[in-house]
């Protein structure tokens, strides 16, 4: 069946946006299974495309454009010093198969990046292939399955996960052949310490514990988790999402974590969202860093009694392989070695404490609107809900409403234990002057519940682009760019 020709509004017969020279070799035809005779494409100037696609890019939220208070996610400014820096010729340039020799100012960002990733953790030794959070997850977990197959221990094959942890942390371990276990919380929202003596014995590979955990609260009973897992033979894995409250003030190998991945992506302000690139880098005790995917970058002294150290490859003796292409995304560790090599130790504790602060500043500023079921002093982030009494407005609507005042939403219904959860999460970035207008704005629209619902029901009204039908657009996908005319044909 012949197809129909493209339209396009924009488009205009004879227009062009570029003028190519004219050929200086002879022209010959080209194959005809190669010619399209329907192809379509719009005519138009280089000015009508610039216009066409800055103009879709100003439809496009960032951190750049505004507030983006988004749970366990760290959504945090990136300084614009760390652009500048991976895109020196240098860093940005370089072929990944170049001689070790060629790129030692490359290879000495990632040994120090180590250094300091496992100075700040208390850990002996740190991977930095994983290309995201999940990704880290999954390799810390190789390291615990290997760990435990090298010694023969060859029963264990549970992982214990709490109920408010993140959801990559049960799929990571199924993608290990592993077995999930899950624990609930107590009242506080800490793990339920008699369910755990309950799971704890000689199938536990080991516990996974996010903490602060997604309630953004610190775990009060940490000791005796860590001793209850340890006694049985397991290991504790930390997943490192939430290390924007720790790093500083304490560091999880001291607290008795044997494995955790960092997130570059949140905790070290490299970019996220948009599918990445993100990096998850792991640290690991002492007698698990034999078991670090490879390559690892080493400084090697020569023996003339030279102090300047020449930095090479090497592979962990029992290693789990290689998890990454090359050797990682390197440009987000150049990013996260300027940023803290920028801070410093006491700007990566200013960060941290700020980041706590706020997220305690707007959880009491809030909570005689939005009920907080867990409320107590809080980490960095803080859940509450979004429901009211007398009103049938759910947390999505806040969320919608929220679009409307020009802030992006928090999450939503996350963690799962909370019903209507909102999960909010100021960064340390944010001035008090945004925090205060944000606390504002969810204070209205609290009113707006009560007294306006289908204000609420209705949002966001004044968006590129109202509610939509989320469950239709999950279930009829359009996964093609058609001018509008057929779009509407196609869903009709």
């Amino acid at each position: 069946m012949k197809s129909e020709p493209l339209v396009y509004e924009m488009s205009s017969p004879g227009r062009c946006g570029v003028d190519m020279p004219a050929s200086d070799v002879p022209e010959t035809e080209l194959p005809k299974d190669l010619l399209r005779s329907n192809l379509g494409l719009p005519e138009l100037s280089q000015l009508d495309v610039v216009r066409h696609y800055l103009h879709l890019s100003q439809l496009n939220y960032s951190i750049d454009g505004g507030f983006y208070p988004l749970g366990s996610c760290t959504m945090k400014y990136n300084p614009k010093i760390n652009e500048d820096v991976a895109r020196l010729p240098g860093f940005a340039a370089t072929h990944p198969l170049q001689d070790p020799m060629t790129v030692q100012g490359n290879l000495a960002i990632m040994f120090h990046l180590q250094e300091w990733l496992k100075e700040i953790g208390g850990f002996a030794g740190v991977g930095l292939q994983p290309a995201a959070g999940a990704h880290g997850e999954f390799t810390g977990i190789l390291i615990m399955r290997k760990y435990h197959l090298d010694r023969g221990d060859l029963k264990r094959n549970v992982i214990l996960i709490p109920d408010s942890a993140h959801g990559t942390n049960p799929a990571s371990t199924a993608m290990s052949g592993l077995v999930v276990k899950q624990l609930p919380s107590d009242s506080r929202g800490n793990i339920d310490l008699a369910a755990l003596r309950r799971a704890c014995d000689d199938s536990v590979v080991g516990l996974m514990l996010t903490n602060p955990n997604t309630l953004g609260l610190f775990e009060e009973h940490l000791e005796e988790v860590v001793n209850l897992v340890h006694a049985c033979g397991g290991l504790m894995y930390g997943d490192g999402a939430n290390m924007n409250a720790l790093v500083g003030v304490v560091r999880p190998g001291d607290l008795g974590f044997d494995v955790l991945h960092y997130n570059l992506h949140k905790t070290f302000s490299t970019p996220h969202g948009g599918g990445g690139p993100g990096s998850g880098p792991v640290g690991v005790r002492a007698d698990l860093v034999d078991f670090l995917p490879g390559p690892i970058v080493e400084a090697v002294f020569p023996d003339d009694g030279d102090d300047t150290p020449m930095y090479v490859l090497t592979q962990p003796l029992r290693s789990i392989g290689r998890m990454k292409s090359f050797n990682g995304n390197f440009g987000m560790f150049v990013r996260a070695y300027t940023y803290i090599r920028v801070h410093g130790p006491d700007g990566l504790l200013a960060n941290t404490e700020h980041a706590v602060l706020n997220a305690n500043y707007i959880r009491v500023k809030l909570r005689d609107k939005y009920p907080v079921p867990y409320d107590r002093i809080c980490m960095h982030e803080f859940v509450c809900q979004g429901k009211f009494e007398g009103s049938d407005v759910r947390a999505l609507d806040v969320s919608k409403r929220l679009m409307d005042y020009g802030i992006h939403p928090p999450t939503n219904y996350f963690p799962l234990i909370v019903p209507e959860a909102l999960m909010i999460e100021p960064t340390e970035t944010e001035s008090q002057e945004t925090i205060d207008e944000f606390i504002e704005v969810m204070r209205k629209i609290a009113d707006e519940a009560v007294k306006e619902p289908e204000l609420l029901h209705g949002a966001p009204h004044h968006a590129p682009v109202k509610r939509l039908d989320e469950v239709k657009a999950a279930r009829d996908l359009v996964l093609c760019c058609m001018p509008a005319e057929f779009a509407e044909k196609a869903m009709a």
